[in-house]
């Protein structure tokens, strides 16, 4: 096995036992990204300087006994929406195209207190809005297993990094599938914690009560030990909650007889695909197997969930953004004498398609006379579906459901339909709605070699059973050690 091919965990033994170096394993994670980055377009900005000068001193912790924990040495990737001192933040925007932000996020600081090498920042939808990474400024990002294919989105580029080896892990933001979609599209886990377990400062808003930082990893105990690091409360981020953190590892192994699986009646809609129905069965039986008892259950006001989304995220977005105005920051049009002329050219050369139709919908949603049509009956609609899972949660451990509709997409095939983009989302966005988390796990491949995913929810800060219900599933799962042939 190559070093990029390696998990965190497989490499941090090697660390330990004194067979690699920190050093060795990033030039491994570098050579491979110049063998296939031009193919694939996982990241927007490379750190090459500052990723080898932190492999060195990890190197010199390790020499002195001074190692940080399972991260030390291990390279990674941060998406673009995560603010970082010593590397533009674009959020694959036109508008932040040479934006330096002051300081790093919160899960920044603690991956470089972690001693984790960061390695660039990666491709997504411009500001988070989309489902494939082609709403981009910087250009479309490729599925790893087919390079005609969407990586999803909007945390394509973190996904296909991951699927590529072009890192060992990597942090995404899911503000309605963002993370687990394209960890489903890309053969990867994908995780997103409950809403305030991880701290979103210096994430980069989308829509403020949605957004939640999380990684994409290749297997479930490397999704435990990077949320054991980004994890915990954070005193500058209001939403975040002083909720303590367990050692997420020591869940793993423990099993799951005698839990309760729901499976929710409402999650096999028309349009999905067979093979994505398939996947859920194999996990079911699986489930069963491991002495799991599987239960039909229903999440009524899932069917508005779409709906609802779609009117609270662009809501949020359309105040979020109006902050990028050409005054303080970012681009800034020239030859402009009034005010407002400034703000319009600014606005109408720096965002992109995208992003433009989602703050007119959320624009339109807040004015006077509409708010309490859309933006007040979504937000009731959002309760409903949390009562949901509330009701749910009283008698299961966890939910199983299809990550993804379909598998992977063809590059250009939804993005001049709205509306058949944003489905991509219907099974991952109610977790989002409701603040609870999520992990798409890998669940074999369609008959075309696509990967497929399955979804896991678990109930609020039950991260832990959560990690521990998908360890189970991982290992339960036929073993397929097919990866992409770039």
């Amino acid at each position: 096995m190559e070093l990029h091919e390696h998990t965190i965990h497989s490499l941090e033994e090697r660390l330990r036992e004194g067979e690699i170096t920190s050093l060795e394993i990033t030039k491994a994670i570098f050579e491979r990204i110049e063998a296939v980055e031009d193919r694939v377009h996982s990241y927007i900005t490379l750190m090459r300087e500052s990723a080898f000068e932190s492999a060195r001193q990890s190197d010199r912790r390790r020499e002195k006994g001074e190692t940080r924990g399972p991260l030390d040495g291990i390279p990674v990737a941060l998406k673009d929406l995560l603010c970082t001192k010593d590397a533009p933040t674009t959020c694959g925007s036109h508008i932040l195209e040479n934006f330096m932000s002051p300081y790093d996020a919160s899960v920044v600081e603690k991956l470089r207190a972690a001693g984790a090498v960061i390695l660039g920042k990666t491709n997504m939808d411009e500001f988070a809005m989309g489902s494939s990474t082609e709403t981009s400024y910087f250009g479309v990002t490729r599925n790893p297993w087919d390079l005609e294919r969407i990586p999803g989105g909007s945390s394509g580029g973190s996904a296909s990094a991951v699927a590529a080896g072009e890192c060992i892990a990597s942090l995404g933001s899911d503000t309605g599938g963002s993370i687990r979609q394209p960890a489903a599209h890309c053969g990867v886990v994908g995780m997103k914690p409950t809403y305030g377990r991880v701290s979103r400062y210096g994430l980069v808003a989308f829509a403020s009560s949605l957004d939640q930082i999380g990684s994409l990893t290749k297997d479930i105990e490397d999704s435990a030990i990077i949320l054991g690091v980004i994890a915990g409360h954070d005193k500058r981020d209001s939403t975040s909650l002083p909720e303590p953190v367990p050692d997420y590892r020591k869940f793993l192994g423990r099993g799951i007889e005698g839990w309760v699986v729901g499976i929710p009646e409402e999650y096999y809609i028309e349009g999905i695909d067979p093979e994505a129905t398939e996947a859920v069965e194999r996990a079911a039986e699986a489930m069963k197997e491991l002495g799991a008892e599987c239960r039909e259950i229903s999440l009524p006001h899932t069917r508005y969930g779409i709906a609802a989304y779609y009117i609270i995220g662009p809501a949020e977005a359309s105040s979020n953004l109006a902050r990028y105005d050409g005054i303080r920051y970012g681009l800034r049009a020239s030859g402009r004498k009034q005010l407002i002329d400034l703000y319009r050219s600014t606005r109408a050369a720096g965002f992109g398609a995208e992003v433009k139709r989602r703050i007119m919908i959320g624009t339109y949603a807040l004015s006077s006379g509409y708010y309490d049509a859309y933006y007040k009956k979504a937000s009731q609609v959002r309760t409903l579906m949390k009562r949901d899972f509330d009701d749910a949660f009283g008698i299961c451990d966890v939910i199983l459901t299809p990550t993804t509709p379909t598998a992977a997409f063809r590059l250009g095939e939804k993005i001049d339909d709205p509306l058949r983009m944003y489905l991509s989302d219907v099974f991952t966005l109610p977790a989002n709605l409701a603040g609870i988390p999520g992990l798409s796990l890998p669940c074999g491949f369609t008959e075309k070699g696509l990967p497929l995913g399955i979804q896991l929810l678990a109930g609020y800060f039950k991260e832990d059973k959560l990690l521990q219900a998908a360890y189970a599933l991982e290992k339960a799962l036929p073993r397929d050690q097919r990866r992409p042939a770039l």
